[in-house]
This record gives structure tokens, sequence and C-alpha cells, in this order.
């Protein structure tokens, strides 16, 4: 199964596609200094396979190459996975982005 991970930016969005397929998304919204993920979806038939939190591994070591801002974790799901990578909390951020 070919997994392909997306920023796909002019949909504020990450997006991980299995075999073609559209199965999980991370929302985000940036400002200068922060960038906030809002929600996390898995498309139900997808679920309990992991791939929402192989997205927010991606999409945190995107920002966390890519850019100097931190990551504010609005969604239950992405400030679970911070807490089960406690090496990656110098990335958090309790500034809201816009």
């Amino acid at each position: 199964m070919a997994h392909e991970f997306r920023n796909e930016t002019d949909r504020q969005r990450y997006a991980l596609y299995v075999d073609g397929e559209l199965v999980s998304v991370l929302d985000h919204r940036e400002n200068a200094d922060a960038v906030a993920f809002p929600h996390t979806y898995t498309v139900p038939a997808h679920r309990g396979h992991g791939y929402a939190a192989e997205l927010v591994e991606y999409a945190v070591a995107d920002v966390e190459t890519r850019t100097d801002k931190r990551i504010v974790p609005m969604c239950w799901f992405v400030g679970k996975w911070f807490d089960e990578h406690p090496e990656k909390a110098s990335l958090l951020s309790r500034t809201a982005a816009d």
C-alpha cells in the first residue's frame, strides 16, 4: 500500500492518501508565529489503522523542518499525540494561530 502525504495549502490541510484514496486529513491555520492544528479526521472505513497518527507525525516534522513556528494543538488527537511524544514538546505553543 502506497502512502502519500501532502500539504494541501490551498485547503489549509495536510492529507494522507493510501493507494490514491484520501484516508485522513489534518487541518492547519498559520500566522506569523504559530501553526494551529484544529481538527483531525479519518474516513470511518479507514479508522483503526494509525493513519491519523502517521499524518500528525508527518505534519509536525514538516512544520519543524520548514519553519521556525510553534504548534498549537487545538485538536484533542494532536494533543494526545504530543503527550505520547514528549521529545517534541519544544515545538509547542500556547498562542493560537489566526
